[in-house]
């Protein structure tokens, strides 16, 4: 705490400490003249994560404070980098003119940034919803909101702790708030990779909640929405609304509606399925993602709709089919295509723009852009209209054209126009007779006080007088004492230099008053008039929302079709059936990574819950099994998203999940091994499957030891297959060649294998898919393609050779044959004497309680202490 050199605060820094007391977990922007600072703490932090200069503000004593600062003007290039570093930043302005008090200015915040709050360009990423999510955390189910404000898109829903996390992992918050009590609770459910903030408990309450929703929406109730029988939502709802009205301290009429997610309208995509599909990220750096490989959106709208389409996949077959029916006519009619995409290119993103509007942050060159897109929406209304496709013609119905909006902003503001307001310049001639006076005045300043100094030169024949300005008694009239004696009896004098007078006439204080600050009257009174244009825009937020939201759906379409087109991808028929077909299917981002001369090798699958419910898949390393799992689900998902899909035919069930387990990595920071991870993933599928699922599992029981990971993925297999509970199509890729077996026990498992083709030394991989099983991995001929020192591919030559000299691979093949319908995989004998021991276990198992997870852990304890047995043996 600053002070003076009596040790008493001094007014600047106890105003300061005043209002930092009130936002202590806010680094504090003080707007101090022409500069924002920061103090003490805050100003250590700003210095580091900004890099400019730290120094400090002597106050007498030995109370120095830290003191770091940057110009107001830059405060959209030093604002973005606080808020992405994780700081809650409140901006504390000066609430009036210095000129016009004699004590302290009054200051406050005028606005808290946040993370999930933020409507500044610099901040927000265009192609990217900002979301604030809000959870309200119960013991079996939570409620939970999603609120953008820079959009005005606010969603609600609730379920049980793995829906919650698929949502969160869907919308991907900026932030998460939750009540302050249930910190420990939220980590332990939802990991620690949010940026969380947390509220007291009160906020959460369902009457705070619902109070603070039907005041903002101005209903009696939420029935309209479809949440009012949702409690937990209406909590975390309102807490989100509340939260989002602190921060902001902004009007937020943008946010008009609240929509309600049901879990039943959207295929479940898991985290583990969304980071195994590489659906908004790749894996690798050089890698791609399918956003990216199917987003060709124009607009910025377009693209946050895309990427909510791509994680929310549709369960209803009439609005697929509706998407699938507009993609086909843009295909066909590459010419109409084009001339939307013309026209949709100079909407820009109406749908934040809109929002300025709501919260007074639009600036005039944006109301320009505004005004443009309502003109480009004429001709794409006109287009939809006159369009034989019902679903475009639906679309043309739903655009509101504003005309008397437009003509408004077509009539007033300038064509050109800067993002400043104190620039001037705004409007246009006649649309104010003040504002027309006072630039009047303004430019014929100078040529009235030429004419006004010539008429008293000819009066007074005073030939030297001359007409000047100061900031002191503004202007005046200057004679030298050689003449003083011509002053005129009505003149005033105001200054005694030492070689000449000044003077002031009532003409020339009278046209002082006139001219004297008509820059900055013009100033205040554009201001005025542009704020009352934005008021007139508050009454079209919902219109032009709307329209946001039709010129998006256009948007993706079109992307649809673009990608359709040029990468030859067809129209799949998705149905209501269990049949998945799919002929000359192809991965959609590997082929785009591969040179011309590598073409990607399009493959057949077909899957159905009678005859082949699981394909078991073998081939050696790099011949493509992992690729084939990938695009059959990829494939399944772009169907259901509205998409064409990478084959020459395709008949997709409508599925409603899809579970992958692809590839190992540890989870080091929970302790948890790569085995543990892998078993967990299976468990959450086996726990969730259903007749309409789609599971990949590649090299299941690769993460322990060959016969543990052999017995578990054998057993797997069993019970997705034989279980009571659905019949989910399953593709298993495996190096575990024993699992061919399967296939003479169960009649709907199949085996396939990945072709290759041996020539002399070399293998070549065919990476065509091929009934039957496969016996060989060739691993030592893919450690040679990756570049081995051929000593150790040699000697590897030798040991596999030796080992299959052997009898352990023989001996292990026969007692997987000899296993009874009614056993799964048994490794030990029939003499043993632990097997008394084991069964007694067994015995006590209570099957019907036991979940899948339970199942596979307790069999690896078994198949433990039968190696443990053995190994003392």
């Amino acid at each position: 705490m600053a002070k003076s050199n009596e040790g008493k605060e001094t007014p600047l820094m106890k105003q300061y400490n005043q209002i930092k007391s009130k936002n202590p977990d806010a680094l504090l922007l003080f707007r101090v003249g022409d500069f924002y600072e920061t103090f003490g703490k805050d100003a250590i932090i700003a210095a580091d994560v900004l890099g400019i200069v730290l120094t400090k503000r002597s106050n007498g004593a030995a109370n120095d404070m830290e003191l770091a600062g940057f110009p107001y003007h830059a405060l959209d290039t030093y604002l973005p980098k606080l808020i992405r570093a994780g700081y809650r930043v409140a901006i504390c302005e000066q609430l009036e003119d210095p000129k016009t008090t004699k004590k302290i200015v009054k200051r406050g915040v005028t606005e808290m940034i946040t993370p999930g709050v933020a409507m500044n360009d610099q901040i927000l990423d265009h192609r990217k919803n900002n979301f604030l999510a809000s959870v309200y955390l119960t013991k079996d189910m939570s409620g939970i909101a999603f609120l953008d404000i820079s959009t005005g898109e606010f969603y609600v829903s609730e379920g049980p702790d793995d829906y919650l996390d698929n949502l969160l992992q869907s919308f991907q918050p900026s932030e998460v708030i939750f009540a302050k009590s249930k910190q420990k609770d939220f980590k332990a459910r939802f990991g620690t990779k949010h940026y969380t903030y947390f509220l007291d408990d009160w906020i959460f309450s369902e009457d705070f909640a619902r109070d603070t929703l039907l005041t903002h929406f101005e209903t009696p109730n939420l029935k309209g929405y479809g949440v009012d029988e949702m409690k937990l939502s209406v909590s975390a709802a309102g807490a989100a609304l509340h939260y989002i009205k602190e921060t902001s301290r902004t009007a937020l009429s943008h946010i008009s509606r609240i929509s309600r997610l049901e879990r039943n309208n959207s295929m479940w995509l898991d985290r583990f399925t969304v980071r195994n599909l590489e659906l908004l990220y790749p894996t690798m750096d050089d890698g791609k993602s399918l956003l990216q490989i199917i987003d060709a959106t124009i607009s910025p709208m377009g693209a946050r709709l895309m990427k909510k389409w791509l994680m929310m996949p549709l369960l209803d077959l009439k609005q697929i089919s509706e998407r699938h029916l507009v993609v086909d006519t843009f295909v066909k009619e590459p010419d109409l295509s084009e001339l939307l995409g013309k026209q949709l290119k100079q909407i820009g993103d109406i749908e934040r723009l809109i929002s300025k509007v709501s919260t007074a942050k639009i600036n005039p060159r944006e109301v320009n852009q505004l005004r443009r897109a309502l003109t480009a929406l004429k001709p794409i209304k006109d287009i939809l209209e006159q369009s034989e496709n019902k679903v475009l013609k639906k679309m043309s119905d739903q655009i509101h054209l504003c005309d008397l909006l437009r003509t408004k902003i077509e009539d007033e503001l300038e064509e050109e126009v800067g993002v400043h307001i104190n620039k001037g310049g705004l409007f246009k001639k006649g649309i104010n007779e003040n504002l027309d006076k006072l630039r009047e005045l303004s430019t014929s300043g100078k040529g009235y006080l030429t004419a006004l100094q010539k008429r008293e030169v000819e009066k007074t024949g005073i030939s030297s007088l001359k007409i000047g300005f100061n900031n002191v008694f503004g202007y005046y009239l200057e004679v030298t004492h050689k003449h003083k004696d011509k002053v005129p009896e009505d003149w005033m004098r105001k200054q005694t230099l030492v070689n000449a007078e000044r003077y002031i006439t009532p003409e020339l204080k009278e046209y002082e008053e006139k001219i004297l600050g008509a820059e900055e009257k013009i100033v205040v009174l554009e201001e005025e008039l542009f704020k009352g244009l934005v008021s007139y825009m508050q009454d079209y937020i919902n219109a032009i929302q709307i329209n946001a939201n039709v010129m998006a759906r256009l948007d993706c379409l079109l992307s649809f079709a673009d990608t359709a087109s040029k990468y030859n991808y067809c129209r799949p028929e998705v149905h209501k059936g269990y049949e998945l077909t799919i002929k000359e299917g192809r991965h959609p981002v590997i082929e785009r990574q591969l040179s011309d001369d590598s073409p990607f090798v399009p493959n057949d699958l077909d899957l159905d819950n009678e005859n082949c419910q699981i394909m078991m898949i073998t081939g050696p390393n790099m011949s493509g099994k992992s690729a084939l799992l990938r695009q059959t689900a990829l494939i399944t998902l772009m169907a259901q998203i509205g998409s064409y899909v990478p084959a020459r035919k395709a008949l997709i069930p409508l599925t409603d999940k899809i579970f992958t387990r692809v590839g190992a990595s540890d989870n080091i920071s929970t302790g948890e091994s790569t085995f543990m991870v892998e078993m967990h993933e299976t468990a959450s599928i086996l726990n969730n499957i259903s007749s309409r699922s789609l599971i990949l599992l590649d090299e299941i029981g690769r993460g322990t030891s060959t016969y543990d990971g052999l017995s578990i993925a054998w057993s797997i297999a069993e019970y997705i297959h034989s279980n009571e509970i659905a019949r989910p199509k399953t593709l298993f890729a495996t190096h575990y060649h024993e699992l061919n077996e399967l296939a003479e026990k169960l009649p709907r498992i199949k085996n396939f294998h990945v072709a290759t083709k041996e020539s002399g030394q070399k293998v070549i991989f065919l990476r065509k898919l091929k009934p039957g099983g496969s016996h060989h991995s060739f691993g030592i001929h893919v450690a040679k393609m990756a570049g081995m020192p051929p000593e150790i591919i040699k000697r590897s030559k030798e040991i596999l050779s030796r080992l299959e000299d052997k009898a352990i691979a023989k001996d292990m093949k026969q007692k997987i044959k000899s296993i009874p319908d009614s056993y799964q995989l048994n490794i030990f004998q029939v003499d043993d004497p632990i097997l008394e021991k084991i069964r007694e276990e067994l015995s006590n198992i209570d099957i019907n309680s036991l979940t899948p997870m339970d199942a596979l852990m307790k069999l690896h304890e078994l198949i433990k202490q039968m190696k443990e047995k053995e190994e003392e043996a």
